[in-house]
């Protein structure tokens, strides 16, 4: 088995850390996240024997969704915050025992509101675990093995997204609902000591917390959400979702005035002067937005209309799931080669395609073999969004920021994962939509056409990202694009920084030997 450094310790020399295998290390921080992943796709396959057992209604039912992502959205870059200052891999061990604990309580849920309330849990969890996971793997390896480490990265998630229904369809015919959590607990109890023992601790710049900063900003976008659920319910003109949406929209103004105006933001405004940074979170939100959205009315379609137990009707969405497993490696790998702008715009492409492709044969009585194809293309397209995404959004970023980096595009793209599943589920209410084989798909064709659009017009907006192609034989910074990096004569680096020294702004050797970076073109 091979064995790599991290950059800190490749500068800082070999007398400060001990070389770990580059897989153990893979494993180390990609499992837990595997973890988390597995469990959520889990869940949205669960959700029709969920609204039959525990007689859930439809906003119960986004709300065992979206009570993760939104403890998730609203704690995660105070988790990264406490990573910098605390130590990486001591909060990403608490993520997983905490992730455990809420998996636990939710396979002991009775009622709606306990299961509510224990996926909540787990989304504080998975604060720590997902960010962190991806900057303990970019923070552990040489730098011209990040792409290669990001792309496996990449599909370990597509494996979680790829197992979670087969998983969650096998487990709920073969045993019953409440073992889709029960199985993340042995997952919890090998992942905390294989992290201790192999992955070492890691720390960013000590900031001061900003507490305020994640109330406003977690309050804001739980009013958000909150309102567009009960929007048809109540009335978009009422006067509880009028003032909700005001509070929101106060509180998320105030959450980026004060990250503009603190010294120690949770947020920090000035990573979106970086070009790359900005597009990627943008495409981020609507890949989310868009794509979840549209599965969480889609695996409905499967089971209610259609008839498909939840593990049948994983294995009739495979075709979608398993490509990211295949394809998004090989994005990693050849994304220098290609450009990282040209594969996630494809894939955004791809992806709004397929859903128009999707809701114009919807209907009860589609053949399945005329799903095929749009499965397979969505699935394409995912998987070009994966890894690429991930590497341009660290390209032009020093180590130090990696984690709030992460922290930010995670927040944003729960963000979009919640409000895709409540705009899209309050155009499917609005339209008649109920939960019975006869009153689903005229309702549901508009949702997953407001789906694709959103992914189509984030595809354009992803043609001004910097390329993101590697110059051969090239020395600099990782992603040496003057606009991405806001200074017209200086490009970000995605350096190596350690106590013993650092690869300066234009990705030139501090003088300890550490390696130079490959630049990207614009």
């Amino acid at each position: 088995m091979s064995t790599d450094t991290s950059p800190a310790a490749t500068a800082a020399g070999p007398r400060t850390r001990r070389a770990r295998p580059f897989g153990l290390v893979l494993l180390a921080a990609s499992l837990p996240m595997f973890m988390a992943t597995l469990d959520n796709l889990v869940m949205t396959n669960a959700l029709p024997v969920l609204h039959e057992k525990l007689g859930a209604s439809v906003e119960q039912l986004q709300w065992f969704v979206n009570a993760y992502t939104l403890a998730f959205a609203g704690t995660i870059l105070l988790a990264s915050a406490l990573g910098d200052r605390l130590g990486r891999r001591r909060i990403f061990l608490i993520g997983i025992a905490v992730f455990g604990i809420g998996s636990t309580l939710a396979a002991l849920s009775s009622e709606p509101w306990q299961l509510i309330a224990a996926r909540a849990i787990q989304g504080f969890g998975g604060a720590a675990v997902m960010p962190l996971s991806l900057a303990l793997v970019a923070g552990a390896v040489r730098p011209e093995r990040r792409p290669l480490a990001i792309g496996i990265w990449g599909g370990v998630s597509g494996l979680g997204v790829a197992l979670g229904p087969l998983v969650g369809g096998a487990v709920m015919e073969g045993w019953n609902w409440q073992a889709i959590f029960w199985i993340n607990v042995p997952v919890a109890i090998i992942s905390i000591p294989l992290a201790l023992i192999v992955l070492t601790e890691v720390r960013g710049r000590r900031e001061r917390l900003d507490v305020p900063g994640v109330l406003l900003a977690g309050v804001g976008v739980l009013a958000l959400v909150h309102a567009i659920v009960r929007g048809n319910d109540d009335g978009w003109d009422s006067l509880g979702v009028i003032a909700e949406l005001v509070l929101a929209a106060a509180l998320l103004v105030a959450f980026v005035v004060r990250q503009h105006l603190t010294t120690g933001p949770m947020m920090p405004l000035r990573l979106f002067r970086d070009r790359s940074f900005s597009v990627v979170n943008v495409v981020g939100f609507a890949f989310s937005f868009g794509s979840m959205g549209a599965v969480f009315i889609l695996i409905q379609f499967l089971q209610v209309v259609q008839g498909s137990s939840p593990f049948e009707a994983a294995l009739q969405t495979t075709p979608w799931t398993l490509a990211p497993v295949i394809v998004a490696p090989l994005a990693g790998i050849f994304g220098p080669r290609i450009g990282t702008r040209a594969l996630i715009v494809a894939g955004m492409l791809l992806q709004g395609v397929a859903l128009l492709w999707i809701a114009s044969v919807m209907s009860a009585d589609v053949a399945y073999l005329d799903l095929v194809a749009p499965f397979i293309v969505a699935g394409v397209g995912m998987a070009l969004v994966f890894a690429p995404s991930s590497t341009a959004l660290l390209a032009t970023l020093v180590d130090a920021d990696h984690a709030k980096a992460s922290g930010v595009n995670s927040t944003v793209r729960e963000i979009g994962v919640a409000l895709g599943i409540a705009v899209l589920t309050a155009i499917f209410t609005g339209a008649g939509g109920e939960l019975t084989p006869t009153g689903y798909v005229a309702a549901a064709q508009p949702a997953v056409i407001t789906g694709a659009a959103v992914l189509l017009a984030a595809a354009l907006i992803g043609l001004v990202l910097p390329s993101g192609r590697a110059r051969r034989g090239g020395a600099g910074a990782a992603g040496a694009d003057a606009g991405a990096a806001g200074d017209a004569g200086e490009a970000g680096a995605v350096g190596a920084e350690a106590s013993a020294g650092a690869v300066d702004a234009r990705g030139e050797s501090s003088g300890d030997g550490a390696p130079r970076i490959p630049a990207l073109t614009d």
